[in-house]
């Protein structure tokens, strides 16, 4: 141990000891204070000293080589090499996050980061289509920087029913513990906070509900509290229409982006609704700059918004990540399906009895404002009757019993993105004041009687026959979406009955974001599967792991919400081969025939031609009038058509069209990037990860780790199966904690089954491992009732011609970002020496790989305590070649951050890398030559 030193002198990564035991520094926070972590501890134990106030001075500190009483076997050797690489979570290459990252990014997904990389303060629109990693794009960028230490509080905002998905998400990807902050959980979370405390002081990392934080009475201390860096989920909610909550949310998006050196991430799927006014103030929020589009006569002006606008916005279709970036490996193949059924008897006459009814009411109405209720309340309604019987009941009833409030039925009708998915899949009441009670009573019968005769209804029957084929000839797993409670709730008792041997589920907004998320993970345990949903599911619980199909048993009059039901399952992550999409729609249905010509087909023939899906226009007259036009026309009765004047409503619906073909054409070429290179950054990537310990390392450690444990992995043809509620007790609080409890069937590789659960370096099964291994070596202690791997042993090998030592190293290097910022980064290596010399003949995964092979025969206890007794006198010795390799390493990092930036286009930011020495020996192994 040496003198005491003067804090002043502490740097980052020196040893100190404080309170009885040794230290790393990890930084200075502030004056007179310094974050460190235990020697033989975790990112998890580090607490910050203030040096003035401890009992006893801080002094520096040496790190303690190994002792020929610490002895275990090559198995022990191993474990002991990879825990230690696995466990270190401050990378030293130039993608900090590395470390924590507990998914394997695409090329494609490294854009957002480089073009993060590249701006001082990072507001980007991340505008990727469904389903192709916006979350893992984002959190790579969060996990960034927060690992090089330029943040230190987050806030994600998302609506309500995505919290628990993001606190999920964070989690498992990026190794990030976040509070949910919803109406329902902030009460309890504020329990307790001292005076003048708020919940975003007290805790760092923050999921918010939006809906939540965006009231008057909340918004503006919000803003006052809130951290460096902001991520929104579905942003185009906070821009577009007209309700008052989307007003909040822009007013708090505001106040936010006020604060110029705030890092906002803004994510959407549907960056441009066709509200050319929603979308400059998107990008106001971005950059200034981009408040309004340019004069396009100056030519210059243009140039420039193109630039600022290529800075801050990424927008990726899937046709591009399969043909430009050549990754079609990385979704399944799509494989769309129309399915068209004919009505026939009762239940067609039902659509044209309601419609005859609808259209005396419309007829009766008084003024445009009444005629355009009337069109809304009978769409509506006619939604609900080509829906289910079960649903026309519900609407018929409802509008017996209520009046139609406008407010009410247009998010409903025309499925607005700005509400909540779960408030609209009740039956509205479309009532108005002309209604005849006598007629809709018998119009109420009529549909109690198809209720009862559901089961010959011709669209449950085609629904039947087509998941009879996925289930039994394709293994498909279907998601049925349908638009409505009352109609989810039928379809679900319908199929129970027919498929017995699957476990049909039914998830409606009926139940709480928490109730529907316990539903679909119950459905893991059943192997043949059934879900229903309304849209309350279409976004917020991603399904890839668990289904393989979607079929829409509901026409949905917003294009955009079949894509987002659709990316539910097909998306990043999917494993199954294929994906199936299947349309279900009545071909003499009145309803369906003017949704289809209306909606579907435009829309279709738009995304077919620009490869985009473009939104339905705003204009809901037009788009009401249309709708009530075609429905008439579809008619089979003649007196239903010609009884209202709808003038142009079609051509102005058509114009419409028009102008969203030709944003989406713009868009293809507005938002290409350019100057990004990722391909010359993902080699360096994989380079980092190999060091850091890839699925190779991950599997056999794990088995290894398990099996000294006394609790093996069971094999399972290429796979295993882990049993968590039989770990040690220090473990199995642990895991439990992150819902890891049971049997469960795990894999080590990238692409698995969905049944089988992927274990990468940060899963907490061997993040646990690996933390309780390292720190067990270097801290006996600190592992109660479990055996701590020893750091010296000898054995004899056939891999080596002469005595050989080799050096479990953990070596450590101060990283200074342009001169501002001081880091800690830490590597795990290792140095093999040949008898007689002090130069290296071995290094690195060389060094390494000599301790992977197999031992060809043990050596007596003496002889073992001699060889390590002997080899601990050339430690002293070998400094010199270890500091040597450590100036290599750090020289060749800083070329590795030098590449990065070049290939960001970065100017000005630069790293230097300094070797922190001595490099701490962790262990010391002796290989005997076996004709020895």
């Amino acid at each position: 141990m040496n003198a005491p030193s003067q804090t002043g002198e502490f740097q980052t990564g020196d040893l100190v000891k404080a309170r009885g035991r040794e230290w790393i520094v990890l930084g200075k926070p502030g004056e007179g204070l310094m974050r460190v972590r235990p020697l033989s501890g975790s990112e998890e134990d580090a607490i910050v000293i203030a040096t003035a106030l401890e009992a006893t001075p801080v002094q520096s500190a040496t790190f303690a080589p190994p002792r020929f009483d610490q002895l275990d076997t090559q198995d022990a050797a191993r474990m002991l090499a990879d825990a230690l690489r696995l466990s270190l979570r401050r990378g030293a290459g130039p993608f900090r996050s590395a470390a924590h990252l507990g998914v394997e990014p695409r090329a494609y997904q490294l854009v957002p980061l480089l073009m993060a990389m590249r701006l001082d303060v990072k507001r980007l629109l991340i505008a990727d289509d469904v389903g192709i990693g916006k979350t893992i794009e984002a959190g790579m960028i969060l996990r960034e920087m927060l690992d090089r230490s330029e943040i230190d509080r987050f806030a994600v905002l998302c609506p309500p029913h995505l919290v628990d998905q993001w606190v999920g998400e964070l989690a498992e990807k990026f190794d990030i513990d976040a509070i949910a902050v919803t109406s329902a959980r902030a009460r309890s979370l504020e329990r307790g906070l001292a005076p003048g405390d708020t919940i975003f002081a007290v805790h760092p990392f923050t999921v918010v509900s939006l809906d939540y934080i965006k009231t008057d009475s909340r918004r503006a201390s919000f803003a006052q509290t809130c951290p460096e860096f902001v991520i929104v989920d579905e942003a185009h909610t906070c821009v577009g229409g007209s309700e008052k909550g989307t007003h909040q949310r822009y007013a708090l998006l505001e106040m936010l982006a006020e604060k110029a050196e705030r890092h906002l991430l803004l994510l959407t799927a549907t960056p441009h609704s066709g509200n050319q006014d929603a979308y400059a103030r998107l990008l106001s929020l971005l950059h200034p700059d981009l408040s309004s589009g340019p004069e396009v006569s100056d030519v210059n002006a243009v140039e420039r918004y193109r630039r600022r606008l290529a800075q801050h916005f990424v927008q990726r279709r899937r046709p591009d990540i399969a043909d430009k970036w050549g990754e079609a490996r990385a979704f399944a193949t799509s494989m769309k399906k129309d399915a068209p059924y004919a009505l026939t008897g009762d239940f067609l006459n039902f659509q044209e009895d309601v419609l005859e009814y609808c259209v005396g009411v419309a007829n009766r109405a008084d003024g445009e404002k009444g005629r355009r209720l009337a069109f809304w309340g009978t769409l509506a309604l006619m939604r609900c009757v080509g829906s289910s019987p079960a649903a026309a009941l519900s609407a018929l009833r409802n509008r017996l019993g209520g009046m139609a409030e406008a407010d009410a039925l247009k998010p409903i009708l025309f499925d607005s993105d700005e509400s909540d998915f779960a408030d609209t899949d009740l039956e509205p009441a479309t009532a108005l004041d002309s209604e005849d009670a006598a007629e809709l009573r018998g119009l109420i019968v009529k549909a109690e009687g198809l209720v009862e005769n559901f089961a010959k209804d011709p669209k449950l029957r085609e629904l039947t026959r087509w998941v009879t084929y996925l289930t039994k000839e394709k293994g498909a797993r279907p998601v049925i979406f349908c638009r409505f409670i009352n109609t989810a709730e039928a379809v679900g008792a319908a199929l129970q009955a027919q498929f017995k041997k699957h476990k049909v589920e039914v998830v409606t907004g009926r139940l709480t974001p928490e109730e529907r998320r316990a539903r679909v993970e119950a459905l893991e345990c059943h192997p043949e599967r059934i879900l229903v949903a309304t849209d309350c599911l279409s976004e917020g619980i991603n399904l890839q792991s668990l289904f393989n199909a979607v079929v829409h048993y509901d026409l949905n009059w917003n294009p955009t919400r079949h894509q987002q039901r659709d990316g539910r399952v097909d998306r990043f992550g999917q494993q199954a081969a294929e994906v199936w999409s299947l349309m279900i729609f009545g071909e003499n249905s009145i309803i369906d025939g003017a949704v289809i010509k209306v909606i579907k087909d435009k829309m279709e023939r738009i995304q077919k031609e620009t490869g985009v899906v473009v939104p339905v226009p705003e204009d809901s007259a037009s788009v009401s009038n249309a709708l009530m036009q075609a429905m008439l026309l579809h008619s089979s009765r003649p007196r239903a058509q010609g009884m209202f004047d709808f003038g142009d409503a079609e051509k102005k619906l058509d114009d419409q069209w028009k102008n969203a073909e030709d944003d989406a054409r713009r868009s293809q070429t507005r938002y290409a990037q350019s100057a990004l290179k990722p391909d010359e950054v993902l080699p360096e990537w994989h380079r980092l990860r190999a060091l850091l310990g890839g699925p190779e390392e991950v599997g056999r450690f794990t088995r290894r780790a398990l099996l000294r444990l006394d609790k093996p992995l069971g094999e399972q043809g290429a796979y295993w199966r882990v049993h968590y509620s039989d770990m040690p007790l220090q473990l199995r609080e642990r895991l439990a904690a992150r819902r890891l409890t049971g049997t469960r069937l795990i894999g080590f590789e990238d692409s698995l089954p969905p049944e089988v659960a992927h274990v990468g370096r940060t899963h907490p099964l061997v993040a646990l491992l690996a933390e309780t291994m390292a720190e067990g070596a270097l801290d006996p202690a600190s592992v109660e009732g479990l055996v701590p791997l020893g750091r010296s042993g000898a054995w004899r090998t056939r891999a080596a011609d002469t005595l050989t030592t080799v050096l479990l190293l953990r070596l450590r290097f101060k990283l200074t970002t342009s001169g501002r910022r001081t880091l800690l980064a830490e590597e795990a290596t290792a140095l093999a020496f040949a008898s007689g010399t002090a130069e290296a003949f071995a290094q690195g995964a060389d060094a390494l790989a000599l301790l992977e092979k197999e031992a060809s025969g043990n050596l007596e206890p003496a002889a073992i305590t001699r060889q390590i007794n002997t080899a601990l006198t050339r430690i002293e010795g070998y400094q010199p070649a270890i500091a040597a390799y450590a100036k290599v390493r750090a020289q060749q990092l800083s070329e590795d951050h030098d590449r990065v930036k070049a290939a960001t286009r970065g100017e000005g930011a630069t790293t230097e890398v300094e070797p922190v020495l001595p490099a701490d020996v962790i262990g010391l192994y002796i290989l005997v030559p076996e004709s020895n």
